[in-house]
């Protein structure tokens, strides 16, 4: 037994120090992070420290997130999906509301019913399989999630084998559809970028006044919605440039990433491994239907097949931005569809989750 314990005892990290704890934390974190980021995986830089977490968490460490970084990182993420709210999109949005209604309610309700599939079948429990096949913004809809009680685990796992599922079949059709000769500019962030001193001030100050607002308040993943809203309406109708260094964005992913890692198990572990197969088969259903979607657009509102596949493609909107910025489609439109599904899913889909994990519950087969 004292050698069992001796050969185990370089993989616990339990007899560490905490501050050594945090240390390997970190490290592994920018390690994952710089690779995953170098191989161009979407959400790279959150996947890189979660999946360290995950790694430390099963290590038995007992490193926790500090709480008030955690609630400034979602307040962070607010604002930069406030970024992508702008009057152009919003007034794309307004000239096509008639298709954008039901190519948007068409996919919420696909991946819905997947949802639903899920949850009867008891690949996922109830709420979390719900919100692992909402077809938002990943990172929104997982601290959404774990307002309303969902497992924020196994959604981010759901969530995120999504976008890089997601991203790899749109890069896929980008360059099968992409015109011969057309550039690949990359359109990632620069690292140390010139910032405006005043809108970098602006934008920590509505980082710390939403976080603040959003705690107050109560409201479910508030730092985020209230930080959402009021930094979308700077923008839009006082005109404030927001302003998110990549450094500042890194550190807000890699305490979003932490946060979830670190409550990881090997019995979670077991689970994730275990409902994979029903996963990846509901997302590759997902894809499959969208793309029926896609096709509908392009014979009843003529629009070009990659615009069409883009603007409904189901999450990972970051990561369809980027394609849709290095190709010759309708950027505005993609990304105008993709704002009006997530606007949809964050008003609507707590509601939905509860509803449509009722119906599975009642549904569910007899195994006795």
């Amino acid at each position: 037994m004292p050698n069992e314990a001796r050969q185990a005892a370089p993989f616990d990290l339990a007899t560490r120090g905490l501050a050594a704890q945090w240390l390997i934390l970190v490290l592994l974190s920018v390690l994952f992070g710089a690779a995953l980021v170098g191989l161009q995986v979407p959400a790279g830089l959150l996947l890189g420290p979660m999946a360290a977490a995950v790694l430390v968490a099963v290590g038995r460490a007992s490193v926790r997130v500090p709480r008030r970084p955690f609630l400034l990182a979602q307040a962070s993420i607010g604002c930069l999906i406030a970024q992508s709210i702008t009057l152009p999109i919003l007034h794309e949005i307004g000239r096509h509301w008639p298709t954008f209604g039901l190519a948007v309610v068409a996919v919420i309700a696909a991946s819905s019913l997947l949802g639903w599939l899920l949850a009867r079948w008891q690949v996922l429990p109830g709420t979390t399989a719900i919100w692992g096949a909402a077809p938002g913004a990943a990172t929104a809809m997982v601290l959404m999630a774990e307002s309303f009680g969902a497992d924020v685990r196994l959604v981010a796992f759901m969530q995120y084998l999504r976008v890089v599922i997601v991203t790899l079949v749109a890069s896929l059709v980008a360059s099968f559809f992409m015109p011969e000769g057309a550039g690949n500019a990359s359109s990632g962030r620069a690292w140390f970028a010139a910032v405006e001193p005043a809108a970098l001030a602006m934008t920590l100050g509505m980082i710390v006044v939403g976080t603040v607002v959003g705690q107050v308040a109560r409201l479910p993943a508030g730092p985020l919605l209230v930080t959402l809203v009021g930094a979308t309406l700077l923008q839009d109708l006082a005109g404030v440039t927001l302003e998110l260094p990549s450094p500042l964005l890194a550190v807000s992913y890699a305490f979003v990433g932490w946060n979830i890692g670190l409550r990881f198990d090997r019995a979670i572990l077991a689970h994730v491994i275990q409902s994979l197969p029903g996963v990846l088969v509901s997302i590759l259903c997902l894809v499959g239907v969208c793309g029926g979607f896609a096709a509908l657009l392009v014979v009843f509102a003529g629009l070009d097949p990659l615009t069409a596949y883009l603007a409904t493609s189901p999450g990972g909107a970051d990561s369809v931005a980027i394609i849709a910025a290095s190709t010759h489609v309708d950027v505005a439109y993609v990304m105008a569809m993709q704002l009006a599904r997530f606007v949809l899913v964050l008003l609507f889909g707590p509601h939905l989750a509860r509803l449509i994990a009722g119906q599975a519950k009642r549904h569910r087969p007899d195994t006795s």
